[in-house]
């Protein structure tokens, strides 16, 4: 029986992206029926909305989505369509693996982690009000004399023992699942005593039920990120709050190459959508340029999830020989990114094909 999973191409270079990764997971053989969900830029204008509401209706109908990137606006417009779908959809846990493949041109050879970021609280949460408005004047009010400028925007971060918990506790699991040796959780709980300081607490409450199963250790923020950059081979899986978690994200994925090999997964108890950690590139739209292995590999995760385990693999093997071999890659997968023999996005995919099928 085919698996029946919601597909938003979304924008910018969206689009060519998830054409691509449609191919390919389709040449590993599952039987995927795809129910075509558009969301993002290009439909704002017709629906009044970046995420019409038959799209989450998809998502909970079919409990898989993979998605393309589609464009945030900076400063200005519409909140992020990302978080929205993460919010509503209750997708409390991100995952991120950062994983080196050779010929992806990187300072490090031995990169392996994994990073858990939750997903629904913290300033992510959306709670923001702007200068001068009557709930900032209240807030301000409600500070300490002179703590806060009386012209400033707020933003409130929330951070509850629900969701510490259930985040932390999914990074347990999956450590335990995937056979991974420790946990570090990431805060800044010298300075946050009472939000982060509750994260930390939460942390070594549930720790204590894996001892001597899986290792916990705890790293302040500013920390993990000179630590990763000085020694990346001793983190294993992290576990962070919501902002920490999308900046940390970043320098991982940098520390093996690139956004362009970095797959994302925002898993929920009723549902599950794959997405590339990196956005919609919108100058590159319409060219075949881009590198489509990041939202390849978020198809590998989702292949996972789906329990296809060998597909999977198989997958993942493919894209990992054709960026090893260096021919049919991306311009930014060339040493030289002027190299006139860089394919385009289609034919790396073809070439991810053909390594399926044993060419």
């Amino acid at each position: 029986m085919a698996y029946r999973i919601t597909l938003i191409p979304g924008d910018g270079t969206g689009p060519e992206l998830t054409a691509a990764t449609k191919r390919v997971i389709e040449a590993t053989g599952v039987k995927i029926e795809w129910e075509l969900q558009p969301a993002g830029l290009d439909v704002l204008a017709e629906k009044g909305t970046p995420l019409p509401d038959e799209v989450l209706a998809s998502i909970r109908r079919n409990k898989v989505a993979l998605k393309g990137p589609i464009t945030t606006p900076i400063g200005t417009g519409f909140r992020s369509v990302n978080v929205a779908l993460r919010q509503t959809l209750n997708l409390y846990a991100c995952v991120r693996p950062c994983k080196t493949y050779p010929g992806v041109r990187s300072r490090y050879s031995n990169v392996d982690l994994v990073l858990i970021r939750e997903n629904t609280e913290d300033l992510y949460a959306g709670v923001e009000f702007d200068t001068g408005s009557p709930e900032a004047k209240k807030i301000i009010e409600l500070a300490p004399p002179g703590k806060i400028d009386p012209a400033a925007a707020i933003s409130v971060k929330p951070i509850s023992r629900t969701g510490s918990e259930r985040i932390i506790r999914f990074a347990f699991e999956y450590a335990r699942r995937n056979g991974r040796r420790k946990v570090t959780a990431v805060a800044k709980a010298n300075i946050m005593k009472y939000t982060d300081g509750l994260f930390y607490r939460v942390g070594r409450e549930v720790a204590a039920e894996y001892e001597g199963i899986i290792e916990y250790n705890e790293v302040l923020v500013d920390a993990l990120c000179m630590q990763l950059v000085q020694r990346p081979e001793n983190f294993d899986v992290l576990v962070l709050p919501n902002l920490y978690g999308d900046i940390v994200s970043d320098l991982c994925a940098g520390l093996v190459g690139g956004l362009g090999v970095a797959p994302g997964a925002n898993i929920g108890t009723e549902a599950a959508l794959f997405e590339p950690t990196h956005g919609s590139a919108p100058k590159y739209k319409g060219q075949n340029k881009v590198n489509p292995c990041a939202m390849i590999l978020s198809g590998v995760l989702m292949l996972r999830h789906l329990g296809e385990n060998d597909a999977a693999d198989r997958l993942e093997q493919a894209v990992a020989a054709v960026i090893r071999e260096g021919k049919k890659v991306t311009y930014d997968l060339k040493a030289d990114r002027n190299d006139p023999t860089a394919v385009g996005t289609s034919e790396m995919a073809e070439a991810i094909i053909a390594k399926l099928n044993g060419d």
